[in-house]
């Protein structure tokens, strides 16, 4: 009799350790895929800040090959992102493609964005939070330091 009351007590210890393994091992999933849906939107953030500052400093020294800053900032990300001339945007700061002062007395400069959709690869969340991708964006400004403004 008490063999049989203990094995009864072990069959159900059993199915308890397995149910409260389920209920954990969802718990734990959910926490590794965000961790690892914020590692890759990390990185991807990274690439894209370093081809901006890629463009930028292509820019500061030929600030009106516009064509070209933005060939250097596709070319540093095309490794790790697919990217097209849309998601990089120059823009002069100051008065002239030049070095020097501006009117408002701040120098020159050239300005980078780049810009990249991040698709959210986790299950469950995108019909949570009501969005499949998330906007990263990238802003570099560097001084003009070619040509000299005459």
């Amino acid at each position: 009799m008490q063999k049989n009351l203990i094995q009864k007590v072990s069959k159900h210890e059993r199915g308890q350790s397995l149910v409260e393994l389920a209920l954990t091992l969802i718990v734990v999933l959910f926490l590794l895929l965000g961790a690892v849906e914020f590692g890759i939107a990390l990185f991807q953030y990274v690439t894209i800040s370093d081809a901006a500052q890629e463009g930028a400093i292509f820019g500061s020294i030929e600030p009106a090959a516009v064509d070209g800053i933005k060939e250097r900032a596709l070319a540093t990300a095309s490794d790790i992102l697919v990217l097209d001339d849309d998601d990089v945007a120059v823009t002069l700061v100051g008065d002239a493609y030049c070095e020097g002062l501006a009117a408002s007395g701040a120098p020159n400069a050239i300005e980078v964005e780049v810009t990249y959709s991040h698709e959210i690869f986790m299950p469950l969340v995108t019909p949570m939070i009501g969005i499949d991708t998330i906007e990263l964006s990238a802003v570099t400004t560097n001084t003009i330091l070619n040509p000299r403004c005459e």
